[in-house]
């Protein structure tokens, strides 16, 4: 029986799969459904996806499970096999990643979780029994034609910023759970009206969608299988895309093209980009947007204290990351992070 945990460093783990040429395909899924033991489910899980090379990172909850993986090409039929031998995910949507390099993960990661999605809702009374109704592309693009639809963004902030449907509402927030009490209360004079809601896969714009019905909301639509899905299908179908720029996705890639349009702007210069970075600083580590001009100067970090830091030797660097939670560290306009990203750099290395 195979460990039920990964024993391996990330490191080497990563170093791996860098030098194997086996090609892989990252897919994404989800599925809201009630699971009694969340715990034996992810075992399970764990085994027989282990068995099939996946890598990735999969949440488990009592309300369902949601996953981002990759897995190797020529078993993605056994992957479609196995998925339907468990009812409540037979058929269950596969989003298959638009442009992929198969270095999307690097080790299986599965969490039993109280949500499959942080949420912030404790009423007792509300279900995802009842959400709202899934838009094809074909249907979002005729919807989105009508001005009086209201197309709602239910993705943070530093996703929308590189990349969103045309006349799209943003609701600005850090976090998942911030957003739906603010996306119900902006739209609280709206309640009548056709709603269309979307994100990267589907799976926190469908529960949105639930949430606003659960407030009353009456007339709610969200995008099936997200803008992975939309991507995908528009492309297939020879359809216009509404959706410009770049879609933000949460593995090694940092993001999907889907059109060339860069409506983003280096956090550093101001410059026209939409590359996505982590700060090469380990203690720091902050997501931000970086052109590639920035990124040769600053080698990759966001600020002169990170860049100096670099160059410290690992015992102090080692030092400088000890006991530091770095949380959600992400780039925002609004912080005085501002500041310290445009520090002009006066040394050379």
């Amino acid at each position: 029986m195979a460990s039920l945990h990964n024993r391996i460093s990330r490191r080497e783990l990563k170093e791996r799969l860098i030098q194997d040429p086996t090609p892989r395909t990252t897919i994404s899924f989800y599925q809201y459904f009630q699971i009694d033991s969340p715990q034996e489910f992810r075992n399970h899980l764990y085994q027989s996806l282990h068995e099939l090379g996946v890598l990735g990172r999969i949440y488990v909850a009592s309300e369902g499970i949601n996953a981002q993986i990759s897995i190797p090409t020529h078993q993605l039929t056994a992957l479609r096999s196995y998925l339907d031998s468990l009812p409540p995910l037979q058929g269950v949507r596969l989003n298959i990643a638009v442009h992929d390099d198969g270095k999307s993960f690097f080790v299986l990661d599965i969490k039993v979780r109280d949500k499959i999605v942080a949420d912030g809702i404790d009423d007792p009374t509300f279900s995802m029994q009842r959400k709202g109704k899934y838009a094809t592309p074909e249907q979002f693009n005729q919807m989105a034609q009508d001005p009086t639809t209201i197309i709602v963004d239910m993705r943070n902030y530093y996703e929308y910023e590189v990349g969103h449907f045309k006349n799209a509402i943003e609701i600005p927030s850090n976090t998942f759970r911030e957003q739906l009490p603010m996306a119900a209360d902006l739209l609280k004079d709206k309640k009548e009206a056709t709603i269309l809601m979307y994100c990267t896969g589907g799976i926190r714009c469908e529960k949105a969608s639930a949430f606003l019905l659960h407030e009353g909301f009456s007339n709610v639509y969200h995008l099936e299988g997200g803008v992975i899905n939309y991507a995908r299908k528009v492309k297939e179908r020879n359809l216009p895309s509404l959706f410009i720029g770049k879609n933000f996705v949460f593995d090694e890639r940092l993001g999907e093209r889907i059109t060339e349009d860069i409506i983003a702007h280096c956090h550093q210069c101001g410059a026209p980009a939409d590359s996505h970075t982590n700060c090469k600083n380990e203690g720091c580590h902050l997501l931000f947007i970086q052109c590639d001009s920035c990124a040769a100067t600053m080698k990759g970090c966001c600020s002169a204290v990170c860049l100096e830091t670099i160059h410290l030797p690992e015992e102090d660097r080692k030092k400088n990351r000890k006991g530091k939670d770095k949380g959600q560290h992400i780039f925002n306009k609004a912080k005085d992070r501002l500041e310290a990203l445009r520090v002009p750099v006066e040394k050379k290395y």
